[in-house]
């Protein structure tokens, strides 16, 4: 039965094997199982039925499926042994044979079908293609502009495919308005509906604003000076630690910029959140007091293995080294990865005359 243009169809399929990879094997597999089902569909039929598509021609032969049996209960399902030898005459009981069908107008719904099937795959490969491709990209900032942004979660337009931005991977103090172009850092890449994949985008995540350092500072970029740590109130500040194994290279003033001029890009970016750029250093007691800079501080006790630092600070700099809501020892806490328990000169001195004064009762 030609149910099909062969030639149109396997010349086709020839095309889309060269140019896309798809195996003409495989699309025809889905042909003949696209086929069936709407054959049962069309047709209404209870019957066990194959289709089977030449590899070559392009035709298409539709059979029902009839198992061989001594006494025939379901004609739609079985076929008596004598039947079945008249069609071949190998025929054995239990065994089953294919019994060629032509329905009215089957043609016009493998045409059909098959035309489907083929753009199915095609857009199934277009999606595979795209999720490859910003797969390789997590870790990267992209571009996008924002298509929706009244329901919390802010949908980007990033061209082959949308971002999705979720709340919790937005800067709070931010607005997003439709139309607006905003860049983003590109967590992860999941299939949604349908299979089509979607780019999960954070402007609130550490791992941003490491990126943007990159970008904005060609010594990070070419590896001459290394970002060790990121810390982060999204909207509010962050801390950076950069080092240099290069004592000629101050890795801090190349961060900062002549007159601030490459720091002031990136604050620019995320909507003028401070950013505390620190030199890191392998002696915790020296790095910690970096670490919660713009404080000054006079001692730092090391309780190594504990990794537990006790922070002396001058009267006037305790409010400053501890922060608003204590966001700079949070922060800085974040950054080292140390706990850092922050004492001013006075409340210090009053701990150890406790201390002297207890030890006396004990004697």
């Amino acid at each position: 039965m030609k149910a099909i243009d062969n030639k149109e169809l396997i010349l086709a399929l020839d095309e889309l094997e060269k140019e896309k990879g798809i195996k003409k094997s495989y699309i025809i597999e889905a042909i003949e199982t696209a086929l069936v089902t709407a054959y049962k569909r069309n047709f209404d039929s209870a019957e066990n039925v194959k289709v089977v598509m030449d590899k070559v021609t392009g035709e298409a032969h539709l059979y029902a499926v009839k198992e061989i049996v001594e006494a025939v209960e379901d004609s739609k399902l079985q076929i008596s042994l004598d039947d079945a030898k008249k069609i071949s005459k190998k025929s054995e009981l239990g065994e089953t044979v294919d019994i060629e069908l032509v329905p009215k107008d089957f043609g016009r719904i493998a045409a059909q079908t098959a035309k489907q099937v083929i753009i199915q795959k095609l857009r199934e490969v277009e999606r595979e293609v795209i999720f490859s491709e910003f797969n390789d990209r997590k870790g990267e900032i992209v571009s996008g502009i924002i298509q929706k942004a009244d329901t919390g979660v802010v949908i980007m337009d990033l061209g082959k495919l949308e971002g999705i931005m979720p709340k919790k991977e937005q800067i709070p103090t931010e607005s997003y308005n439709v139309n607006d172009k905003i860049k983003g850092y590109v967590l992860d890449v999941v299939k949604g509906n349908k299979g089509a994949p979607q780019v999960i985008v954070s402007r609130a995540t550490g791992d941003f604003v490491r990126k943007l350092f990159e970008f904005e500072i060609p010594e990070i970029y070419e590896g001459v000076i290394e970002i060790k740590s990121v810390s982060r109130d999204p909207g509010s500040r962050s801390k950076v630690a950069v080092y240099s194994e290069n004592e000629n290279i101050d890795p801090v003033g190349s961060c900062v910029g002549q007159k601030g001029v490459r720091i002031q890009n990136i604050i620019n970016e995320l909507n003028g959140e401070k950013i505390d750029v620190i030199e890191w250093n392998p002696d915790p007691a020296i790095y910690i007091s970096s670490a919660l800079l713009p404080a000054k501080v006079m001692a730092v006790d090391i309780k190594e293995e504990e990794k537990f630092a006790q922070v002396i600070v001058p009267d006037d700099q305790l409010s400053l080294a501890i922060g608003k809501s204590g966001q700079n020892a949070r922060l800085a806490a974040k950054l080292t990865n140390w706990k850092i328990d922050i004492k001013s000169e006075t409340q210090f001195r009053e701990m150890l005359k406790e201390l002297e004064n207890s030890e006396e009762v004990e004697e």
